[in-house]
Formats: structure tokens, C-alpha cells, sequence
């Protein structure tokens, strides 16, 4: 990926002179260029964390789940297919489950069956239980159909989400949700698994007298952080106090033996991972189950309390997750190949907004070939796949600066009889239409993003936190910002930009570029570009080149002894203009 520029975030120097005199130097300059109100904002102790009873709704759902739990009654956890679905299942059943509840059990609906959400198809299946009371997580908002056969069948349901709302509500017995209209909770960026946590939290100071304290809901903030960094939501300082409070759990070995297995198998230690472990690691592994097979496989790794079992369950989600990696390189590849076979029809310009269509690719994985895709070209994608006889379904993501879930909604508006239905977040979107309509959507939904974007937005500019000074190529550089974290969406990890000159090239495990870099200050480190021969532009890298590379410090401690290295977002010939 070749981008068009570097930019470099503006640090506010209010904040800068603000800030802790004991903190890193270049830890001091990147939290200068962060969306922080001030130094109160780096704290993140529970005693920080947006009160639960500011969440609208949470206290009429803890009454319904207590006035269910009073009368004996059955609940039937309905999960989605991906990690916050699966953390939020597992988080729900485990806190019901000690809290006393005499019945709970947990529903997923199999994406190549049922599709999305409470659909009256899984509350048919789900019926067959007989619960009392239907909990979605991570889903629901938008399932207004399958809300009202539920409550058809006399069983109440409670809606937790996180989906960004239509323009109707589902009429359940109650329904939380920090994004729907009039909710006046201060964070709009929890995950599925936050709104759980909200919800079984506002239950549990309800049932505290006679839980005690063995059930403390602050002991499953390890699921809570696994959620939130997989689903990519902002990292507010109320996620990121999430986030960070379950990292130091997993840390400390106070977690489920299932991320523990999941870590293991990914070779990570428990005791020093970083939230970037779970999303690049213990996520993605989470996900291949419900991807490919059944993400009852992933929640059950999530809720044993055996650790050999969770050991073989890993095992088996990493083979999955094996699966899916060659399964979506292929997929990748097919949509690549395709869009250069229709340069010619894109004449002069590609279209702001690209889809990618093939009847052979498989629905579980169209997300990450969209995503790979996006990375590509620096403009929204849609990839589909086949659903059922004359549908398809489509996964879509997006660039920073334009919403896709409301691009679908003025799609939708604009061309009624198009898409029969969609979802999703502002950055990721899914949606269902007929497959002879899908050349009639790609024109849309081009045409849509266009009026979103400028060039600027299409550039694929990386941005960075400037330049390290000399004495900063150091190891202590690298752990001041991992233990900096969490990092991720909407709180950037640190980047940085620079010249080098190349000592040393080589290719390592056939796609990766390993370089030995000198630095104008005559420091030098390793570097590592990961899959660098995946794009068959890359230029060819040698030694005694001038390159220009953007990267975060990193610690390398393969071989025993701990060394900076360099990992790179891009690098390229430094006399690029």
C-alpha cells in the first residue's frame, strides 16, 4: 500500500505542559496529539467509569430480570456470531448462572441459516425451550419482527445492544441501548459486551444481599475488555478504563480459563499481553467459529471452567481460524484480480464506493475481504456472497469520514425495493438484497459515497506522531508506550514516520520483509513489514537504500534477549514525492 501522504497529529501544547513530569517523553507527546479532555481523562480506576444507572434502561431491565428470577422463570440468551457477541453471551450466562437463576441457557443462530439477529425463525427455535424471558446481546435492536413473534408467544423480551438504531424501535419489554434515540448515557461507543456488563451490573447491586460477593461483576471485565477491542469500538475513556481493568485481570491470571487457552494457543503470555493481543490473537480465533462452523464453539471455550477442556476447544478455534486465514487469502485475492479486470470499465476514475461479488465465495468471510479490500484501494467496500436462492448477503466497511450504516440508510431512502434489510456501525455495515440487484446497488451506493468523500478522504493518508528523537530508538521507548495503552480505535496506538538508510533486506517466512535500518541520528533497529509481498506493487527493498517508513516501536523478544523492533505500517523509496 503506497499512501499519497503522511500527516502528522497536532499536539496541543495546554495538554502537553499538563501532563504528568514523570511520564516517557515520547509517551507525554503522543498523549498531546490524543482526543483527551485533560490529565483526569488517563485515569482509569473503576471509580472512574460512568456510573450504571446513568444508562438508560438498565434499571427496568434489572427489574425484569429479577421479577423473572423471583417466579422461577427459564432465560434464553440469544448471542450473535461474532467475539462481542460471544463474550456477551458467555458474560450474561455466567453472571445469571451465579446470581442464582435456576435456568439459563444460551441460543446462536447459525448465519447460514437464520442470518442476523432475533429473527422469527430462531424465536420458533428458541420457543421450543419454553423461556420466560429472551435476553439478545449484541443484537436485537433492529429485529422488530422477531421482538413481536416473541411477545406473540407470551415471552417477554430484553433487547441489549449497541447497533446504531432505524428509525423503529422493536417493541420489547425492554430495551437498553446507549445509541437509541433519547439516551442520554455519556458514551455512545459500548460494545455489546459493555452494554452486558452494564446490564448484569445494575442486577447484581439489585441482588447483592443475597449474592455476596462472590459475584462481583467486576471479575468478568476480562470478557468485557476481549469484546470491546475485537468489535472495534472507540476507545472512550469509559472503554478504555474497560478494556484496561480486564487486562489487568488476564494479567494477573484472575480469567476465565478459556482466554488463557485462547492466548496460549496463540503464544502469547497471559501476564504481559496488551489489548493488541486480543484483538490480533485471541479475537480473531473467537471469530473463526462463527465464520465458518458455530460460535456455540467459541462461548462454550468462554464459559468452562475446566482448563483442559478449554485447552482442547482452543486447539480446535485455531484450526478454524488456520481455515479461515486460506480461505480468505483466496477470496482476497479473487476480489483483487477482479477489480483489475474492470479498470477499463472504471475509464478514468474507480468509484468512491467499490463492491466485489463472487457465487463462490463463503458469507463468513466476506467482512475480511471487504475490510483487506478497503485497506487496498482507501474507499468503502461491500464484498458478497451467496445467501439463499436469489440473495445475497453483503458485508461493508468503511474509511474514517464516512459512515456506511448511513450511506445504507440513504440507499435505502433513495432506492426503497433495493435492500431488504441492513445494519451495523458507522466503520462495518451488513445487509441482505436480491442478487440481480446487486449491479443496481453498486451504482447507488457509489453514487452515495460520493457525496461524502473528497479527495483528501480517499487519499489513504497514514497519520503518525512525527519523528523519534535521538536516544528514543530504545527498548524503554517501546514498553513506556505498550504500558501508554490501551490502544485502538478512536485512541490510535503511537506511530511514528522517518528516513532510514537499509543495512540489511531480507524476506522471512516467504511474505514478510525483514530490514536492518540506520536512522539519521546513526541509531539502528530491526524492522519487520508484514506481509510486504502481498502487494505485488511493492517495490523491491535493498540494501544501501533510502527508505521512508511509518511504525510503532515494538519489543522483539524471540530469541530470548529483549530488542526495539520496528514494526512498520508502510515503507517505501524515500524519494517518493
Amino acid at each position: 500500500m503506497t499512501p499519497r501522504g503522511i500527516v502528522r497529529r497536532p499536539a496541543c501544547t495546554e495538554l502537553a505542559s499538563a501532563l504528568p513530569a514523570s511520564l516517557h517523553p515520547v509517551l507525554r507527546r503522543v498523549y498531546a496529539a490524543r482526543a483527551l479532555a485533560g490529565p483526569a481523562d488517563l485515569e482509569l480506576g473503576l471509580d472512574r467509569l460512568l456510573p450504571v444507572g446513568t444508562l438508560d434502561g438498565v434499571e427496568d431491565a434489572a427489574d425484569l430480570l429479577l421479577a423473572t428470577h423471583r417466579r422461577g422463570g427459564s432465560v434464553l440468551v440469544i448471542g450473535d456470531f461474532d467475539a462481542d457477541g460471544a463474550t456477551s453471551t458467555a458474560l450474561v450466562v455466567r453472571q445469571l448462572r451465579r446470581l442464582g437463576f435456576p435456568a439459563v441457557d444460551y441460543l446462536v443462530p447459525d448465519r447460514f441459516r437464520y442470518g442476523y439477529g432475533l429473527t422469527p425463525g430462531i424465536v420458533e427455535l428458541a420457543a421450543e425451550r419454553r423461556p420466560a424471558l429472551i435476553v439478545t446481546v449484541d443484537n436485537g435492536v433492529s429485529s422488530l419482527e422477531g421482538v413481536r413473534e416473541a411477545r406473540q408467544r407470551g415471552i417477554d423480551v430484553l433487547v441489549t445492544d449497541h447497533h446504531l438504531p432505524g428509525r423503529t424501535l422493536p417493541d420489547a419489554t425492554c430495551l437498553v441501548n446507549p445509541n437509541a434515540a433519547g439516551n442520554s448515557f455519556a458514551s455512545k461507543s459500548l460494545a455489546g459486551v459493555g452494554v452486558a456488563f452494564y446490564v448484569v451490573a445494575a442486577l447484581t447491586r439489585r441482588m447483592r444481599d443475597a449474592a455476596g460477593a462472590a459475584a462481583n461483576p467486576a471479575d468478568l471485565l476480562d470478557l468485557v475488555a476481549l469484546g470491546t477491542v475485537a468489535d472495534v469500538v472507540p476507545l472512550d475513556q469509559n472503554n478504555r478504563i474497560l478494556v484496561s481493568q480486564g487486562l489487568r485481570r488476564i494479567r494477573a491470571g484472575r480469567c476465565v480459563p478459556g482466554i488463557v487457552a485462547l492466548l496460549a494457543a496463540a503464544g502469547r503470555q497471559a501476564e504481559s499481553i496488551t489489548a493488541q493481543d486480543l484483538g490480533f490473537a485471541v479475537g480473531p480465533r473467537l471469530n473463526a467459529a462463527g465464520r465458518l462452523e458455530d460460535m456455540s464453539v467459541g462461548i462454550e471455550c468462554l464459559l468452562t471452567e475446566d482448563a483442559a477442556q478449554a485447552r482442547t476447544i482452543a486447539a480446535r478455534l485455531s484450526q478454524l481460524n488456520a481455515d479461515r486465514k486460506e480461505l480468505q487469502a483466496r477470496m482476497q485475492q479473487e476480489a483483487l484480480e477482479q477489480l483489475d479486470a474492470r479498470l477499463v470499465e472504471f475509464e478514468t476514475a474507480m468509484p468512491a464506493g467499490v463492491c466485489v461479488y463472487d457465487p463462490g465465495w463463503h458469507q463468513g468471510v466476506i467482512g475480511l475481504v471487504a475490510s483487506r479490500v478497503k485497506d487496498r484501494l482507501h474507499r468503502p467496500v461491500v464484498a458478497f456472497a451467496p445467501g439463499d436462492p436469489g440473495w445475497v448477503k453483503g458485508s461493508a466497511r468503511s474509511v474514517p469520514g464516512v459512515n456506511v450504516r448511513d450511506v445504507l440508510e440513504a440507499v435505502s431512502t433513495r432506492h426503497p425495493q433495493l435492500i431488504e434489510r441492513f445494519g451495523g456501525h458507522a466503520m462495518a455495515a451488513g445487509m441482505t438484497l436480491r442478487q440481480d440487484d446487486v449491479a443496481a446497488f453498486e451504482r447507488a451506493f457509489a453514487d452515495e459515497v460520493a457525496r461524502w468523500v473528497d479527495e483528501d478522504t480517499l487519499s489513504g493518508r497514514l497519520h503518525t506522531d512525527g519523528e523519534l528523537e535521538p536516544g528514543e530508538f530504545t527498548v524503554d521507548t517501546a514498553v513506556a508506550l505498550a504500558e501508554g495503552g490501551p490502544w485502538g480505535s478512536g485512541f490510535p496506538e503511537p506511530t511514528f514516520d522517518g528516513r532510514f538508510h537499509v543495512i540489511d533486506s531480507r524476506i522471512v517466512g516467504s511474505r514478510h520483509l525483514k530490514l536492518r535500518l540506520r536512522a539519521g541520528s546513526g541509531e539502528t533497529a530491526d524492522a519487520i513489514a508484514f506481509r510486504y509481498l502481498d502487494d505485488p506493487a511493492a517495490p523491491a527493498i535493498r540494501a544501501q537504500d533510502r527508505v521512508e517508513a511509518v511504525f510503532r516501536p515494538a519489543i522483539d523478544d524471540y530469541s530470548g534477549t529483549r530488542r526495539l523492533q520496528l514494526v512498520t505500517e508502510w515503507v517505501g523509496p524515500a524519494d517518493r514525492s
